[in-house]
């Protein structure tokens, strides 16, 4: 028995040869490249596919693989039958085709994936999900234990009906990511929520988990027979009153593939400056610099850390009908009206550096650009600042004068750079304790003695009378935040302004220990201080100021 199978296999493989040989023969024959669609991993798109109906594409014994730009890639058997030219000239008024030529074994195995191909209205990017059916869901789901127990009972073979409860349940909890994480036995569902990651639910069966990814991939416009490469996609979750975009990565791991879809919901969206958190003095310094003609103001932090959204409120403080203002964004995450946004495009050769010389010669007033992140883009932004631009941007540094040691690691101009330079602004996003059920507590002698410390030893300008009753508060949990203690997050921040002194030291060089006792001579309260204050006037609280910034230091 063993050796009859053993040699229907040997058969098999050598028929499998022997098609394939056939192929590159005709291949060869007819001038066409040759493609084995089941041993080379071949890049199918169901946005290719969609263009020909899967019993057309059968019958006429070929296949769309793959959409470029305006190229798009065909196997076909035989591209001289009439029926299969016909469809290939069909194909050439909107696309140029590029034709392979394949055996019928490799398009048997790539018409397989037509049965995740659905009609065009539902992969252009666009999800419908009716507004009753999403309040439905909110209102069953008021906290990680409710969205657990919701996926956990699922009972429905429709994956994407489970889809919909997870986007729903992130979308109701206040979510700004969903993680989908493969493990050895299961797959895993986790939610980024104000800043920090919880786990949802750790029991999908593997096939489920393969599922749910092949749909994310299918919304996303994503390859889905691609295992083993990063891609990352979108796709807008369209509501009655908004739309949410969501973005989409995908990235190959041990036990399978990782999502991470980022819902960007414009109502999270704070863009009115006064709502972020500010100290009343530290506004009036940012205030000030964003209503300068020109300068550079650099907002700095990591990923995640609000930059982005305080650099939109700037833009809507300083909006007015008679200044131009243009962005260049990767990507654009929130739409502004009555701004021009751009996207950088690396693979059209539209980066930051060159959308940047382009912008300027639209003659703006105001650019925001996303990232500094090479020499090239820093020394155009910094120029830009000097020839009567106002010019906003981010770059990753862990405070606010760690960017100039950075941008002198990027080798610009001393000259150029203390001049350009207006303002540095750094800053994390700290959870809000819970009106509802945060608890006060009394501090015991020696945090009351490191309070009074504090206090004394804040700067001038900070006026200290919000601080007369300091009150110190704890983490609960209630109905109304999830039973989590915290609801939404506010900004800390730290200012170092570039005034003459700070000018004439960058052209000497300096090393951050140099501009840090400039900060503090030039009264800059730091980030952690100033979460240490909102602490005290129980907004937040003290492990969560200790989480973002470190060991406090009251001195």
């Amino acid at each position: 028995m063993f050796q009859s199978q053993g040699l229907e296999e040997q058969l098999a493989k050598q028929r499998r040869v022997a098609e394939e040989e056939d192929a590159k023969r005709r291949a060869e024959k007819l001038g066409l490249p040759y493609l084995d669609l089941i041993s080379t991993r071949v890049p199918t798109e169901i946005k290719a596919m969609a263009l020909v109906p899967e019993e057309k594409a059968k019958s006429a014994l070929l296949c769309p693989l793959q959409i470029v730009k305006k190229s798009l890639m065909l196997a076909a058997f035989d591209p001289q039958r009439p029926e299969t030219q016909a469809i290939i000239e069909d194909i050439r008024k909107s696309y140029d085709v590029k034709v392979v030529v394949s055996s019928l074994s490799g398009l048997k195995h790539a018409w397989d994936y037509y049965r995740y191909v659905v009609p065009q209205t539902e992969i252009s990017g666009r999800v419908e999900i009716d507004e009753g059916q999403l309040k439905e869901i909110g209102g069953k789901i008021t906290s990680l234990d409710t969205l657990h127990e919701t996926i956990a009972s699922f009972q429905s073979p429709y994956v994407s009906q489970i889809l919909e409860i997870i986007l729903g349940g992130a979308m109701a909890l206040g979510a700004s990511d969903i993680h989908l994480e493969p493990a050895e036995k299961a797959g895993l569902l986790r939610l980024r929520i104000d800043g920090l990651l919880h786990g949802i639910y750790d029991a999908f069966p593997h096939p489920m988990y393969q599922s749910i990814i092949t749909r994310v991939k299918l919304l996303s416009g994503l390859k889905l027979n691609v295992k083993d490469e990063a891609q990352d996609g979108r796709f807008t979750i369209a509501l009655e009153d908004r739309s949410i975009e969501i973005r989409t990565s995908i990235i190959p791991s041990e036990y399978g593939e990782t999502a991470v879809l980022r819902l960007l919901d414009p109502r999270s969206l704070k863009v009115n400056l006064e709502e972020l958190g500010w100290r009343a003095d530290d506004l009036v310094i940012a205030e000030a610099e964003i209503k300068r003609p020109n300068g550079l103001i650099l907002n700095t932090g990591p990923t995640g850390s609000g930059k982005t959204t305080t650099l939109y409120a700037f833009l809507r403080h300083v909006q007015k009908p008679e200044f131009k203002i243009i962005t260049i964004e990767d990507p654009i995450e929130y739409h502004l009206p009555g701004i021009s946004q751009t996207q950088v495009d690396p693979e059209a050769g539209y980066t930051f550096a060159d959308g940047l010389r382009s912008i300027l010669r639209q003659d703006p007033n105001i650019i925001l650009v996303g990232e500094i992140r090479d020499k090239e883009t820093a020394e155009i932004a910094l120029n830009a600042s000097l020839t009567g631009h106002l010019v906003f941007s981010t770059l990753h540094t862990n405070d606010a004068v760690g960017a100039i040691p950075r941008l002198l690691d990027l080798k610009v101009q001393t000259n150029v750079l203390g001049p350009a330079l207006s303002l540095i602004i750094a800053q994390r996003l700290v959870r809000v304790l819970c009106p509802q059920c945060k608890a006060e507590e009394s501090p015991d002698a020696a945090l009351a003695d490191n309070i009074k410390k504090l206090l004394a030893g804040l700067p001038a300008r900070v006026d200290k009378k919000p601080y007369a009753n300091p009150k110190i508060y704890k983490a609960v949990g209630c109905d109304a935040c999830g039973h989590l203690g915290y609801k939404g997050r506010t900004s800390i921040f730290e200012l170092f302004k570039v005034d003459e002194k700070a000018e004439a030291a960058i052209y000497k060089n300096p090393t951050e220990i140099e501009l840090k006792s400039l900060a503090k001579e030039q009264g800059m309260v730091t980030m952690q201080v100033d979460g240490l204050l909102k602490a005290l006037q129980g907004t937040t609280s003290l492990e969560e100021v200790e989480r973002l910034t470190g060991p406090l230091e009251w001195a």
